[in-house]
């Protein structure tokens, strides 16, 4: 499954968080040079592939979809702080930054990473397999706390603009929390199996028989390692954002742009991990990323946002405009036909890739 799962810590997947992260102090809060920049960017890269590494690691330890829970969860922790951190210090304009990470979240994970894992899934066995029941219920919470959190407050009164009034956000805050942990529950302990692999007959993989997991030694340090691996990913990643802003401007493009490019880079441990277990034919482990990396990031998000309410400088602005409405219908649709039947061929990835393609061009052409 997994090469190298005893890797020592000097192994370069073990070096690199922590010379990552001493480059993240040695820069954090300075304008970088050309040079420099350059030098981030690998080392951002190096993070990436490193944090996906000790993702694998750990969740051939605890088993699915333990394993794909606890890369989501630790990307989503990293990147609220994230969003917190910069919507203190960004003034006015940042009042719409968690609602345009969220839905860019929701769209690279619903459509991005669903959508290339079950087009090599696909690719590779003509049908991508997976458990309707469990991917089902994943797309049936994240499109009702997409719902409460991002469309809602376009169609409130209460307050003026897209925005909650306080009781409003207490609510959709609290549903948000509420929902994502049952959503937990239901995945790693009531319901467990639906959100296995399963084989092309349908019968659930309950394991891997063809390698031992790591002992419990390598798999807290991976743990460790995947903790710093992340941390550097997003920070290296605001590192480089005044750079890419000044290409965006360079070029013309909306300021929104150099959103999407951030997220796409938090989320590409997640992205790399997806396509590797689809090309393993585990494609639910993949759905299990894509969806549940969605649902960690507005559950855990909108909550944290909220709260964070109280002390933040500026107002919060949740509810989506009306090209970007049209995108999270179609999203949900599109993502209810392809789960039903729990098969799907390349069409289907092709079909969310798709969205993503639409989602990102308005970005760049509003």
């Amino acid at each position: 499954m997994i090469a190298g799962l005893r890797s020592p810590v000097l192994h370069w997947t073990g070096v690199l968080p922590v010379l990552a992260v001493v480059l993240l102090a040695l820069t954090w809060g300075r304008a970088l040079p050309v040079g420099l920049v350059v030098l981030v960017s690998c080392f951002l890269a190096g993070a990436v592939l490193a944090a996906v590494h000790h993702a694998e690691v750990i969740a051939h330890r605890v088993g699915e979809p333990f394993g794909s829970l606890v890369l989501a969860v630790a990307v989503t922790i990293i990147e609220v702080a994230l969003i917190v951190t910069l919507m203190a210090d960004g003034g006015t304009k940042s009042a719409t930054l968690a609602r345009d990470t969220v839905f860019a979240a929701v769209m690279i994970t619903c459509n991005g990473i669903v959508g290339l894992s079950l087009l090599v899934g696909s690719l590779r066995r003509k049908v991508a397999v997976f458990n309707a029941e469990g991917t089902g219920a994943a797309l049936a919470t994240v499109a009702t706390v997409a719902g409460l959190s991002l469309v809602l407050p376009t169609f409130t009164t209460s307050t003026p603009g897209p925005r909650f009034s306080t009781p409003q956000l207490i609510f959709a805050a609290v549903a948000a929390l509420v929902l994502y942990s049952l959503f937990v529950t239901t995945q790693t302990v009531r319901h467990r199996d639906y959100f296995l692999p399963v084989t092309m007959s349908g019968e659930v993989i309950h394991g891997e028989d063809h390698a031992d997991p790591p002992s419990a030694r390598a798999a807290l340090t991976s743990l460790g390692l995947l903790a710093l691996a992340l941390i550097a990913v997003v920070g290296l990643a605001k590192a480089v954002s005044p750079a890419i802003e000044s290409g965006v401007v360079a070029a013309g493009l909306p300021a929104s742009v150099v959103g999407i490019v951030i997220a796409l880079l938090v989320l590409l441990p997640e992205s790399i991990a997806a396509v590797r277990a689809a090309h393993r034919d585990r494609v639910q482990t993949s759905l299990n990323l894509g969806l549940g990396s969605a649902m960690a990031s507005i559950g855990l998000t909108i909550p944290a946002v909220a709260l964070a309410t109280v002390w933040l400088p500026v107002p919060l602005s949740l509810g989506l405009g009306a090209g970007h409405l049209v995108l999270l219908a179609l999203t949900v649709i599109v993502g209810t036909l392809t789960v039903i039947p729990g098969r799907a061929t390349p069409l289907q990835g092709g079909v969310h890739l798709t969205l993503l393609a639409a989602y990102i061009v308005l970005a760049v052409s509003p």
